[in-house]
């Protein structure tokens, strides 16, 4: 991709957005809701053109050689898009007649992606009748139905439990080191750290990119969490005075994001919180997450 632009009416949601993937690599576009990710992936898939720049995938153009790039990609869209009132096998047949899959590999693949999404004991289930991550894997099953060499995932697991996360992200990790190419999109900053690199968007454009070990070495600041027996009005209680560069809520526990050492923000957590009648119970410098560190280039 470079210099991608797109725009609908006054809204731009591709702001001249360069990224390349590299062969067999697995690249993690994150970034909150209406950052231009789909639009991205609905870019490189031909499914609508950039206004300015050019989409290269596997060195063929998405404009000029449409036919050869979806070929040689699948794409799994956010929703699930399959026929609820067919069973997973007769999904996979349906996908597999779609492609085109000659008759004497439809067999074979078909048991190879039941296996591999460990779907076969659900095989005359009806897809409507799947869970949550087992829909999602049946998606990506018919998305491998024509053995792509390139696979563009938009938020793959986005209201899938933990376990099946883990699950889906381990089937993709097998895919990877069969040399399948991955770009994913995800809300889920553990979920990037997979990756073997990532590109934080914004507003349609990328505000960095590198391996996700080497993000939190971009924060600026200090970060302290602490646990208080009212946390969410300490958070508040935080938040309204001004001192700190950020506060945020994690479940039962805060993340302060302040300017100055860590003994120094910590004694000035404890005088806002003292002055409105609540306590710390514990508080500890800790290293930044990919997270962290997002929301901090948000703020710059």
């Amino acid at each position: 991709m470079r210099g991608l632009i797109k725009r609908f009416g006054q809204v731009t949601a591709v702001d001249g957005l360069s990224l390349r993937v590299d062969e067999s690599e697995m690249m993690g576009m994150i970034g909150p809701d209406g950052a231009g990710k789909t639009t991205v992936l609905r870019m490189l898939c031909g499914l609508i053109t950039p206004d300015q720049g050019e989409c290269i995938v596997a060195g063929k153009s998405t404009v000029r050689e449409l036919a050869f790039v979806r070929s040689i990609v699948g794409y799994m869209p956010q929703r699930f898009s399959l026929y609820p009132d067919l069973s997973v096998e007769e999904n996979l047949r349906f996908f597999a007649d779609l492609f085109q899959v000659e008759k004497t590999e439809r067999e074979k693949r078909l048991e190879r992606l039941l296996r591999f999404s460990r779907l076969g004991p659900f095989s005359k289930r009806r897809a409507s009748a799947l869970s949550g991550g087992m829909k999602q894997k049946l998606a990506l099953s018919c998305t491998l139905i024509h053995t792509p060499k390139i696979l563009f995932l938009d938020e793959p697991t986005t209201g899938v439990d933990p376990v099946s996360r883990r699950e889906f992200w381990d089937i993709l990790k097998d895919l990877k080191s069969e040399g399948v190419t991955l770009l994913v999109t995800t809300p889920y900053m553990d979920e990037a750290a997979r990756c073997d690199r990532v590109a934080l968007v914004h507003k349609g454009r990328i505000l960095h990119m590198s391996e996700p070990e080497a993000i939190p070495g971009l924060f600026r600041h200090t970060l302290l969490e602490m646990t208080c027996d009212n946390h969410v009005a300490a958070a508040k209680a935080l938040s309204a005075s001004g001192r700190f560069v950020s506060v945020q809520g994690y479940g039962d526990r805060i993340h302060v994001i302040g300017a100055g050492t860590n003994e120094a923000i910590s004694r000035q957590a404890e005088a806002v919180l003292s002055a409105k009648g609540l306590r710390v119970c514990k508080i500890k410098p800790i290293r930044p997450s990919i997270e962290d560190v997002f929301v901090e280039l948000l703020n710059r």
